[in-house]
């Protein structure tokens, strides 16, 4: 049973990968599109003519309804093919870039950025169905690892070259550069990704229904302590590094990019892990994470050491997502997306609260404060885990996934 297992684990098909991949670039480009604003903000704003304070609100409004769309989404597009379903999540990618490209107006920017939400709710939502229909439930974590890793591509890369395309050609060109990835994105899913027929439509009943389910209660609290723990720390780790480790950009610079390299590392290793050893997976996952942040608060003036536990930080929040992904989906394999609706709603909430929290904390306490939240979150979430049975995967083998291996 275990050989035959593994050699299905290992026996994805050209048109499996490039079906998988496809969605892989969607996630990059949605993650690019979201933090855009980021590495343009005071340009932006200034062409706007409104405070960087308000231009980044376009953030944050992305995220909010980010959070609303995801369970909202699952609810109204009833047994449409879910292939059409992502084309119609990119094309709004590409209309949100375009629109912000070429508008003066502020308010017309937040719409825009208020469909760029629904996109990132919706794919988000729909990612670990699509993905189990492709590759089956045993291979879910793998191919969570795959999607993920346009997520965490994104992160390391997307601002800094954001930034490039802005200072040469533009703000606004920044934005015309995510479209076109969004429209990458959309003419790979065309080509690559097959018809994926719904089997059910999610109701409300069986939305709060999901949370009469311990392994899903246990789901969402995780990924709570977890995203909450993590954007509380990241956010606040710039001033940290200055304050208590004495580091000038140029070293802070090479800590974030040695952090971000790492988080693409850890999203392509998790799968295993996921699909393989779920529970103590996710349990070493937040293990690790508390250890690299009482590593950064205990040995800050240690360069050498500060690199070291900013790669093992990254390898933990690149791990993350793909085990929480993973752990809900077998939590809920008859539910999968309503399940994820909810685990999205939860990391957007979780985000916010983050970033409440270290805001908080430093105004009160200091710049370390929130690595004190990322840590406790972090040993409480691997706590839990542990003390919990990993729900049971479910063997199955669509016909979709049947198709994308011939």
């Amino acid at each position: 049973m275990m050989s035959a297992t593994v050699s299905n684990r290992s026996s994805w098909s050209i048109s499996t990968w490039l079906s998988v991949v496809s969605l892989t670039f969607g996630s990059f480009a949605l993650i690019s599109s979201e933090l855009l604003p980021m590495a343009v903000l005071t340009p932006m704003a200034a062409d706007l003519g409104v405070t960087e304070g308000a231009a980044g609100q376009a953030v944050t409004l992305t995220a909010l309804l980010a959070g609303v769309a995801a369970p909202t989404v699952a609810l109204i597009i009833g047994r449409l093919d879910r292939k059409l379903i992502n084309l119609a999540l990119c094309a709004l990618v590409i209309a949100s870039n375009i629109a912000v490209a070429f508008t003066s107006d502020y308010f017309v920017l937040l719409a825009a950025r208020m469909l760029l939400g629904v996109a990132i709710g919706g794919f988000f939502a729909l990612a670990g169905a699509t993905v189990v229909r492709l590759v089956t439930m045993e291979d879910m974590g793998k191919g969570m690892s795959t999607v993920f890793m346009g997520l965490s591509a994104g992160l390391v890369v997307a601002p800094a070259i954001a930034t490039l395309i802005g200072e040469a050609f533009g703000w606004r060109a920044a934005f015309m550069a995510a479209a076109g990835c969004g429209l990458l994105a959309l003419l790979l899913q065309t080509v690559c990704l097959p018809s994926v027929p719904a089997t059910s439509a999610t109701s409300l009943s069986s939305l709060f229904g999901l949370l009469k389910r311990r392994p899903v209660r246990v789901g969402l609290v995780v990924g709570l302590l977890f995203f909450g723990g993590e954007v509380s720390g990241f956010t606040f780790m710039r001033p940290y590094l200055e304050t208590s480790g004495g580091l000038d950009p140029t070293a802070i610079a090479a800590v974030l990019l040695t952090l971000g390299l790492a988080s693409l590392a850890g999203s392509a290793i998790a799968g295993v892990f996921a699909d393989r050893m779920l529970r103590d997976g996710f349990g070493a996952t937040f293990l690790v994470l508390a250890i690299a942040t009482i590593g950064l608060l205990t040995l800050s003036n240690a360069y050498i050491a500060i690199l070291v536990f900013a790669a093992a930080w990254g390898i933990a929040i690149g791990a993350g997502p793909v085990m929480t992904q993973t752990w809900m989906g077998r939590a809920a394999p008859d539910q999968l997306e309503g399940v994820g609706g909810l685990f999205l709603a939860v990391i957007q909430f979780g985000v916010t609260m983050g970033a409440i929290a270290g805001g908080v904390a430093v105004d009160v306490v200091g710049t370390s404060a929130p690595l004190y939240v990322t840590a406790t979150c972090a040993t409480l979430a691997a706590i839990l885990i542990t003390t919990q049975q990993a729900p049971d995967a479910v063997s199955q083998t669509p016909a979709v996934a049947s198709a994308a291996a011939e």
